[in-house]
C-alpha cells in the first residue's frame, strides 16, 4: 500500500496544498491573536501567538486530517474577553476577523492569479512553472475561500458557533455551552458520513465556489 491510498489529494499536489494550507491557517490564527492583542488582551501575545510564525499555529494532527480526510483545523488561539472593554462586541468582532482574512487573502490571489495571466509572465515561463504557479493558486484560492466559509457555520468548535453564543442573550448561550458536546458530535457525523455531508456540509461550501467564482469574474473583467 503506497502513500496515495491514504491521501485524499493526488501527491504531486501535495506540496502546493500544504503551502497553500500553511499560508491560511496561519493568516486565519494571526487574526484572531492580534485583533484580541489591540482590544486588550495579552492572553495570545503572552502565548507567542501574536506572529505570522507557522510553527506556532500549525496543529499537526489537523493538518494531517486535511490531507487524509479533507477536514482539519489549526490550534485555536487563547482569548480572554473579561479583558475586553466591551466584552461581547469586541468578541464577536476577533472571532469575524479570522474567517474574513481567509476571504481577504483568497481574493488578493485571484487579483495576483489575474494579474499574471493579464501580464503574459505566464506565458513566457517554461511549462512546468507555469504549471506549478496554476496549481498553487488553485488551492490556494479554493482553500481561503473554503476556510471563509466553512468556519461561519454555527457549529462547534468553528467561529460561526461562537459568533452566535455571543449574539445571544447571557441565558440561551449558557444552554448552548450546557450543550456544545452535542454540537461538536453532529459536527463530526456531518463531516464523516458521506449522505448526511452531501445534503448538509456539501452545499455550504458550495457557497464558498460560487463565491470564488463569481470574484474570480469579477477580478477578470477589471483586468480584461
Amino acid at each position: 500500500m503506497d502513500l496515495q491510498s491514504f491521501l485524499r489529494f493526488p501527491l504531486e499536489d501535495l506540496p502546493f496544498i500544504v503551502l497553500a494550507l500553511i499560508i491560511a491557517f496561519t493568516v486565519h490564527e494571526f487574526a484572531h491573536a492580534y485583533s484580541a492583542y489591540k482590544f486588550g488582551d495579552d492572553t495570545a501575545y503572552n502565548a507567542g501567538r501574536v506572529t505570522l510564525n507557522p510553527r506556532v499555529h500549525l496543529d499537526v494532527l489537523g493538518t494531517l486530517l486535511i490531507l487524509i480526510a479533507g477536514f482539519g483545523w489549526a490550534k485555536p488561539v487563547p482569548v480572554n474577553p473579561s479583558k475586553f472593554s466591551s466584552p461581547r462586541i469586541m468578541s464577536i468582532i476577533v472571532t469575524l476577523v479570522g474567517p474574513l482574512s481567509n476571504l481577504i487573502i483568497g481574493t488578493l490571489g485571484i487579483i495576483i492569479y489575474v494579474a499574471l495571466i493579464a501580464s503574459g509572465v505566464l506565458d513566457s515561463a517554461s511549462v512546468g512553472v507555469s504549471a506549478a504557479v496554476d496549481r498553487f493558486f488553485d488551492y490556494f484560492i479554493w482553500y481561503n475561500f473554503l476556510l471563509f466559509i466553512f468556519n461561519l457555520i454555527p457549529l462547534p468548535p468553528l467561529d460561526g458557533y461562537r459568533i452566535i453564543a455571543d449574539l445571544l442573550p447571557l441565558r440561551l448561550r449558557y444552554k448552548m455551552d450546557q450543550n456544545v458536546q452535542w454540537g461538536m458530535f453532529i459536527f463530526l457525523l456531518i463531516v464523516f458520513i458521506p449522505p448526511l455531508r452531501s445534503v448538509t456540509l456539501d452545499p455550504i461550501l458550495g457557497l464558498g465556489a460560487d463565491l470564488m467564482n463569481n470574484t474570480f469574474a469579477w477580478v477578470y473583467q477589471i483586468f480584461f
